[in-house]
């Protein structure tokens, strides 16, 4: 089985995507995770650009990777200028990386406009700076910038520029599509003639994604030879990005058959990408492929009694091999299999064509008249299936709240402030919060009552707000739907609450988001009193 090399570079290229940005600490722990995962070769920033990612070479040295070569980037030598004497090649050799990969200029436009030099002396800034690097013990990755389309306007001075690299040492020649504006079908046809012209000397693939091609381009490239393929763990990189290394991967391994990573890197797959995203401080897609919360996501109920029967009739591969789960989605679009499905997630043991499956599809329908929507809201969801099929009480009553936002004078951020008065068990207490905002504050009101008599509330912190307007034509009278992301540290949910007052909407989230906070307590009791073992010393 062909063995394809997988080279990352989600902390270069990736981290100049609109947005991205990883802190010293973080890309420590971005190529460790990757190391982990086992990636052959992580690319971990531009030797000569900052002192940050010289420092990362540095470091890393100490983070004891046991699989990856960390690798240095950088540009061929400047244009009249020895490569000793050239600070961009000094860099590369004081990062003291096993691989260093260096990009050099195939299109004459590039050559002509922005070198500003001629055709003979950029061939010999490619070889003398392979070369040199070859002289300082550095494996060389040689990326031929903007290759297909020098290729497409003058083939002979392209395969010039690769074989000058390759004639003076350079391990492997990659082609890049740096513009993104390749077809997978020219990507093929030039990647097999260059294969063909440069013999035994190893080439890959780096795409970009401009036309949303990059993952398509990359797989083609393979077929006509390449080992190589370059890349960043979610698309991350300039402009529209970098090709997805997630679906490369994936793709790779699992519909070609080739060899690439370890034989358990594919059950990582979501896991990895989900910690690259918030190391860059950027929410997961959910319609990614292979990884997204919506990669595996039934909702129609033609499709989710499909899925029941027999999951490949819907599903293209079995969502754990990527380290994803299955989601069944519920709305007015939701049948029987749907609610049965989601019951059985919750561990509630009901059969498919039991009174209760119909009474919540009714109940369903009713709140999605007035408004509610569940398809993102799933621990509400939940809470309501609870209520109906075991009778849940709410784990507290409201006896009242009041909201106050005051604006003292033209200068100042207006103050909020939240009383709110619970019940619980007959006991009442009373609480006054302020907050950034009037729900911040109602939050923080509620959560400071109810922690009196549950601990377990004051881990849970609102982590994203969201309202959408219902009837747009009522204006200010309109109804609004307002979902809330919640978390304790270790779970995630969303809430939702309607109502033509955006402070009850709220508040009605709040709710539910308190609420299954402590459903999930009472099912971590529940578990642990049915197996001792799992309860905590």
């Amino acid at each position: 089985m062909k063995r394809i090399a997988i080279y990352d570079t989600t902390l270069r290229d990736g981290a100049q995507g609109q947005g991205i940005s990883f802190s010293a600490a973080g890309k420590i722990r971005v190529a460790k995770r990757l190391d982990e995962f086992g990636v052959d070769y992580i690319e971990g920033g531009y030797a000569a650009s900052n002192p940050k990612d010289m420092a990362f070479f540095h470091d890393i040295k100490k983070a004891g990777l046991t699989h990856a070569k960390i690798v240095a980037f950088g540009s061929t030598r400047r244009a009249g200028i020895s490569t000793a004497e050239d600070l961009g090649c000094k860099a590369l050799i004081e990062a003291d990386t096993p691989a260093a990969t260096i990009f050099g200029k195939t299109w004459k436009l590039h050559v002509r406009d922005v070198l500003r030099t001629t055709e003979e002396e950029n061939i010999l800034m490619i070889a003398d700076t392979v070369r040199f690097l070859k002289e300082h013990d550095r494996e060389v990755i040689y990326d031929a910038e903007h290759f297909f389309d020098g290729y497409k306007d003058c083939p002979d001075y392209a395969i010039q520029t690769l074989k000058a690299a390759a004639e003076a040492g350079a391990d492997i020649v990659v082609l890049c599509d740096t513009n993104g504006g390749t077809m997978p079908t020219e990507v093929e046809k030039i990647t097999s003639e260059i294969c063909q012209a440069l013999g035994s000397v190893p080439v890959g693939i780096h795409a970009h994604n401009d036309c949303e091609l990059g993952v398509a381009n990359s797989l083609a490239s393979v077929r006509s030879g390449s080992v190589q393929v370059q890349g960043t763990i979610n698309g991350f990189g300039e402009r529209v990005g970098n090709a997805n290394l997630n679906s490369v991967v994936a793709n790779l391994k699992l519909k070609m058959g080739y060899d690439c990573m370890r034989e358990d890197s594919l059950s990582q797959l979501k896991d990895v990408a989900d910690f690259v995203s918030e190391l860059a401080n950027q929410r997961p897609n959910t319609k990614a492929a292979y990884i997204g919360s919506s990669a595996f996501a039934h909702k129609a109920g033609m499709h989710v009694d499909g899925v029941r029967k027999n999951a490949s009739s819907f599903e293209h591969i079995n969502p754990a091999v990527v380290g994803n789960a299955r989601n069944i989605l519920i709305s007015e679009l939701s049948g029987a299999s749907n609610i049965f499905l989601k019951a059985t997630e919750m561990g509630l043991n009901i059969d498919r064509s039991s009174p209760e499956v119909k009474d919540i599809l009714k109940a369903l329908e009713k709140l999605e008249r007035e408004g509610y929507e569940y398809e993102t809201a799933d621990a509400s969801f939940k809470l309501l299936v609870k209520k109906i099929i075991e009778g849940h009480e709410p784990f507290f009553e409201l006896d009242g709240y009041r909201v106050i936002v005051e604006k003292r004078n033209g200068e100042e951020d207006p103050i909020s402030e939240a009383t709110v008065k619970v019940r619980v068990k007959g006991v009442t207490e009373h609480t006054v919060a302020e907050g950034d905002g009037p729900v911040n504050a109602l939050d923080a009101a509620l959560r400071k009552a109810l922690s009196r008599f549950r601990h377990e509330i004051s881990e849970v912190h609102l982590t994203d707000f969201r309202v959408r307007i219902l009837d747009p034509e009522e204006g200010t009278a309109a109804k609004t739907r307002v979902l809330i992301e919640s978390t304790d540290g270790h779970e995630i949910w969303t809430t939702v609450g309607v109502s033509e007052n955006l402070i009850e909407a709220s508040y009605k989230a709040l709710v539910d988001s308190v609420e299954y906070k402590l459903f999930l307590e009472e099912q971590k009791n529940t578990s642990s009193e049915e197996d001792p073992s799992t309860a905590k010393a």
